[in-house]
């Protein structure tokens, strides 16, 4: 059974012992309002649906997704796009299930906080796992909050500063991706792992392991990331860089950013 909104396709399956989110915007998958709010609302739908085995979030089309909408982090939105997010995260570590992102090509900025939300992230060899944001003069709170409980202070602060993308190879090193597939193979490997490690096995089992296992990130999400909400939008959003990054990426330009005159060679 499948229902379709605007940007998430709801598809139900193995006896409704599945469902599969579909992100529906394919190629970039953006992570905007609509998209956010939709996933979110499936997520709460399903609370009910007490035989599920997995929640798996999956692309349409060849990457993940791009990332959150540019537009929605100008200062008018930002704020919002934030608390949106924040409550996508929510949902998603108190769903009735565990959750699985499926990762092919990019998987970049929001897309790969949404990922870091899931308890289980399954990836191509040669997908695209990043964070970019600096690059554009500001950071991102969710990553800044998931990552170090997923892969250590150390390398999450590698990522943040430098918005470096790792490959799928690289980030299963790294512990952040669980599952490594090869180019091509990532919906027959994912239906693999759910015939042979979640369709067999006790729903309120995996209901309440997963609540077991999701303590450190609900904390995350719960205590620190309002605190780095605050950080972006009380103190890095009054710094003249950070809509200047926003700006020059949408006009499609290389950044001014406020101490480049005093740095002349």
């Amino acid at each position: 059974m499948s229902v379709e909104t605007k940007k998430v396709r709801v598809e139900f399956s193995r006896g409704e012992r599945v469902v599969s989110l579909w992100l529906a915007s394919p190629k970039a998958n953006v992570l905007d309002q609509t998209m956010a709010e939709e996933l979110t609302g499936a997520l709460n739908s399903l609370r009910e649906h007490r035989s599920l085995r997995a929640i798996v979030i999956r692309p349409e089309g060849p990457h993940f997704s791009f990332g959150a909408s540019v537009e929605e982090h100008l200062p008018v939105q930002i704020g919002a796009a934030l608390t949106r997010l924040r409550t996508l995260l929510s949902a998603l570590l108190t769903s009735s299930a565990p959750t699985i992102a499926a990762v092919r090509g990019q998987c970049l900025g929001g897309g790969l906080e949404l990922a870091l939300g899931c308890d289980l992230i399954m990836a191509e060899e040669n997908a695209k796992l990043g964070l970019p944001e600096i690059k554009l003069g500001v950071f991102p709170p969710a990553g800044a909050a998931l990552l170090p409980v997923r892969i250590g202070a150390s390398r999450a602060s590698e990522l943040v500063l430098t918005g470096r993308s790792l490959t799928g190879s690289e980030a299963q090193r790294a512990g952040l991706v669980a599952r490594l597939v090869p180019e091509g193979t990532l919906d027959a490997e994912l239906s693999s792992l759910l015939e042979n490690e979640f369709l067999p096995r006790s729903a309120p089992a995996l209901r309440y392991a997963s609540k077991a296992s999701r303590r450190a990130l609900l904390a995350a999400v719960h205590e620190d990331l309002p605190e780095l909400e605050h950080l972006y939008l009380e103190e890095l959003m009054d710094q003249p860089d950070a809509e200047e990054g926003i700006r020059a990426f949408l006009e499609k330009r290389a950044p001014r950013w406020t101490d480049d005159e005093r740095i002349q060679p």
